[in-house]
Formats: structure tokens, sequence, C-alpha cells
């Protein structure tokens, strides 16, 4: 390997690279941090270059990133980041983020750290150049364990795509170019956890220990929509049980107030009361089930812009629908019913509930992600509705 230039400025936790190749034949690569607006813009724009001979890209909503990379998105309350930009003949062929998330110091060790937002050209010495800047950061940052891609963290978009590229991603989910797992393993990077997508189609025929369980429990759970009049009491009845429910899962890191207010904005403007479901055991709330219009098929169409009209197809969706797929992004049920016939039965009536979806939107197929490999229970009810797992995402880890 050829040597490397890394200078630090650890007052203002910046770096610099610039790869050193000799000869007229080979373009240096030059990584920077993103330090100003029009880099950030540069660093949101990437992917259009990336992925722009790949049909099955969305494009992202520019402004959408602008404000996720801003001082208002409520992870920054918790965690700090640094982004770059590789460029070689001036010309932007990658990128990477590096981060600390101080609650999952706080319940993993304060040795952890994490990248993301990763895009890059088919090109080892590009990946190379961005992955050392990132761990150069992350060093400094006393980090010994580094998992990623998360976006910014394990509860926005996370994973490289390994599995399912015939398909385009469904709202909220990230896509990935088929050497992106590659980049990653020559550069040291292992599987530390897998994550599945499953597909299933809305007509699906409900299993008879589905109905049997379902009818057991019927006098003892109420199956009730959201209240939109007590709006921000619900959103806290959803994020207890959700961090309730995945507490004991791989990665899992709770969602603070602020986070999950920011997502109950976009449910409020765009998802009708019939696709937020809560189950009731004894009029005390014990699981829940959100389902999202897919707005990718509107995205696909905008090519990053929302404006002019494009915030008119989004509030007709919520009136009148406009889309074909959804998908399930959050779903749980509290941990005292977790293997129990009780617990069986919570999920499967929420889970059941998209089924409404069709009705009120004209949905016809959804997507339930993700569900991590090793939930054998979570994966086996799936299986029994006939759900199909079709799109795989790969978590990295690697030690400093």
């Amino acid at each position: 390997m050829r040597p490397w230039n890394i200078h630090v400025r650890s007052s203002l936790g910046q770096f610099y690279m610039k790869k050193k190749i000799s000869g007229p034949h080979f373009p240096e690569v030059i990584v920077r941090p993103v330090r100003s607006y029009r880099e950030m813009g540069i660093f949101i724009d990437i992917p259009w270059s990336i992925y722009a001979d790949d049909p099955m890209w969305v494009p992202p909503l520019r402004l959408e990133r602008r404000l996720h990379f801003s001082r208002f998105n409520p992870f920054f309350k918790h965690g700090k980041w640094q982004a770059w930009i590789a460029y070689r003949d001036d010309q932007p062929v990658g990128r990477i983020s590096a981060q600390i998330d101080q609650l999952h110091r706080e319940r993993y060790g304060g040795h952890t750290g994490h990248f993301g937002l990763f895009e890059c050209i088919d090109d080892k010495e590009v990946s190379a150049a961005l992955f050392q800047m990132a761990e150069a950061w992350l060093g400094a940052e006393q980090t010994r364990h580094v998992t990623g891609p998360f976006n910014l963290s394990i509860n926005q978009e996370c994973g490289i795509l390994v599995d399912g590229f015939d398909k385009p991603p469904v709202v909220m989910m990230p896509h990935s170019r088929r050497w992106y797992g590659r980049l990653l393993e020559e550069q040291g990077y292992q599987q530390a956890k897998d994550l599945l997508a499953y597909w299933i189609e809305l007509d699906f025929k409900v299993p008879r220990l589905m109905d049997a369980l379902i009818g057991k429990f019927a006098d003892q759970v109420h199956l009730r929509t959201l209240r939109r009049d007590k709006f921000n009491e619900e959103l806290e009845v959803l994020r207890d049980i959700f961090n309730d429910a995945w507490s004991e899962n791989w990665g899992f890191v709770p969602f603070t107030q602020a986070e999950f207010a920011e997502l109950g904005a976009s449910l409020r403007l765009l998802v009708p009361d019939d696709c937020i479901q809560i189950a009731e055991v004894d009029g005390v709330p014990a699981a829940f089930m959100v389902a999202l219009p897919n707005l990718n098929e509107i995205f696909a169409e905008l090519n990053g812009h929302l404006f002019p009209f494009g915030w008119t197809r989004l509030v007709r969706i919520r009136s009148r629908g406009g889309v074909r797929t959804g998908r399930i992004p959050l779903m749980g049920v509290r941990r005292r019913f977790h293997n129990t016939p009780l617990g069986m039965a919570l999920a499967f009536m929420v889970i059941d509930a998209p089924r409404e979806l069709g009705r009120v939107m004209g949905v016809k197929a959804m997507e339930l992600s993700w569900i991590l490999e090793d939930n054998k229970p979570m994966r086996a009810i799936l299986d029994s509705l006939g759900c199909r797992e079709y799109k795989r995402y790969r978590i990295y880890q690697k030690m400093l």
C-alpha cells in the first residue's frame, strides 16, 4: 500500500488527506472535510453521479437532506459527526461520515463509534482514503470498535444492501451499489449483523393459527387507531412501547422524545389515523404498528426537488391515496408479552392491520422492515403470513 499523509487539527476535529501517487497516469485522491453550505450541497449531490446508471435508485429530497444534516436534527443533541468528500481531478467521487453517539456509548461502552452515508465509485483507493479518514477521526475520539453504516443512527437509515438489488428501495430505506460490500471488506470490515426486509401482498389469507390466537384473546385485547386529538400523548405511548419492546435487541439505542416528535411531525402530515394501530390489553397499550405510504413512488419522479409541485402530490396522498405500496417501519410488542401466546396474538393483530391501508389508500403490497436476522420468533410469524424475504442489508464492524 502506498503511504498516506494525514494531518489532524484536533482543536477543530477536522482532517485532511491527500493520496500520494507518482506518475502522470494516477490522479491524486484528495479527501476534504465538509465545512460550508456549498460543500454540504456537494456532499448531498454525490449520489446523483454514483447512481446515474442505476434505475432502481430513488433520489432523496434535497431539502429533507439539508434539514437532516442541520443543527435541527435532534440526533445532534446526543451525537456529533464529521463528513468528508473524496475528490479526483477536482471531481467528487465519494463521501463518508463518522459519528459518535453518546446514547450508544452509555449503553455499550465509551469505545464505540460509527461510520455512515458512504457512497463511492468502484475504486479501492478512493474507498481506502475515505475510510482511513473516518477511522482517524474516530480514533481521535477514543473509538476502538466501529460499526456502520448508520445514517446517522440505528434509528434512521442503516446498512449496506447485499441482496435484492433488482427492486427499488421503499421510503426511509437505503439503496447501495453492488460493489459497496466488497469495498468495505477490502478495508478490513466484517459482517456484524444482517437486517432483513420482507414483502407481502395485502390480500394474504389469514392462517388458521393466527385466526385461533386472535379469537382466543379477542375479549382481552382492544385494537384501536391513533387519537389525533391527543396526538402528543399518543406519540409518547408509541415511543414508550417501542423503547421497551426493542430494548434487548442488538444495537438498540432508545428514541429520545425529540427524535420521536420529529418523526411524529411527518406522521401527522402524511399518515391517516387508520394506519397507526395500538393494541391495548385490559385497557393498557401493549403493542403498536405504524404503516407508511411508500413515498418513494413519488420521489422517484421528483429528482430531489419538492418544488414547485411535488409538495402538493405528497399532501394529496393523505387525503386520496396515490401510491400502490407501503412500508411498516415501526412495530413493537411490550417485552413482558414476548414469547407468550398473548404476545404472538398481539403481533398478529397489529401485523394484520396494514390491510386497512389497502382499503384506505389503495395500497396493494407492503414491506415489513427491518427485521434482525436472528429474530426467529418474528421471522416465523412473517413466514406464516406468506411474507417473503426480498432484501438483505448488512451492518459491518471493525476493531481499530
